[in-house]
């Protein structure tokens, strides 16, 4: 590999290592073999360099689900419901196999709200980053996803899996499974959310949204 080259990966490493905001010019140097003045020759800065670095590990990290036929996840086909509960399932495992990966995707979460150029080059690649969702849990190619369903459900499956990712870091012992995002799916569906309580009627049990009674007259 050339100098670019080299730079990337040991950027790359470094995000890994050190996380995004930690990582100096020195460090990507040390990890990659080069020298200071080829990060500004290659890439301007060494932070262009870190955002190159970051949303490359990304599309990486996602490519890993590409072919689940061959790599062990649900098959194309069969029953839409085992699928994605299946592929939550898989994808949670690579969580806990892939902590670093995880912890330098929600650093970077708070980074977002500072770093306008930041937040502009995942924006660019998060539509695609959507059609490569559906395309993974449908288990076909990406081309053969529209751009209504990349939005509206990639939007969704990237949303699962921020709020995932979060949590696996806040209280990994917690996360739900596939199987559960599949039974709070059912439940919000069905309008049975609150469970026995959301089919009370007045008579049964008071107000709605109150205890079971006339609020106290405040001037007693």
């Amino acid at each position: 590999m050339g100098h670019r080259e080299d730079l990337l990966e040991g950027a790359k490493r470094c995000l890994l290592d050190k996380g995004y905001a930690r990582t100096t010019a020195r460090d990507i140097v040390a990890a990659s073999g080069a020298n200071l003045a080829s990060i500004g020759y290659h890439y301007g800065s060494k932070d262009v360099l870190m955002r190159q670095a970051l949303v490359e590990t990304i599309a990486e990290w996602g490519a890993g689900f590409a072919g689940t036929d061959e790599t062990g996840g649900p098959a194309a086909g069969g029953d839409p419901v085992e699928r994605f509960a299946a592929m939550w399932d898989r994808i949670l495992r690579r969580f806990q196999e892939q902590r670093e990966f995880v912890t330098s995707q929600v650093e970077v979460l708070g980074l977002l709200p500072r770093d306008p150029e930041l937040r502009t080059a995942l924006a660019s690649v998060l539509p695609e980053g959507g059609e490569g969702l559906v395309a993974v849990f449908e288990g076909v190619p990406d081309s053969e996803v529209d751009a209504e369903a990349a939005r509206v459900v990639g939007s969704f499956y990237q949303a699962l899996l921020t709020g995932l990712m979060v949590q696996s870091l806040i209280t990994p012992a917690s996360v739900p499974s596939g199987g559960d995002l599949v039974a709070a799916m059912r439940r919000v569906l069905s309008g049975s959310v609150l469970g026995p309580r959301a089919g009370r009627t007045e008579d049964e049990g008071g107000a709605t949204g109150g205890g079971g009674g006339r609020a106290p007259d405040a001037t007693h």
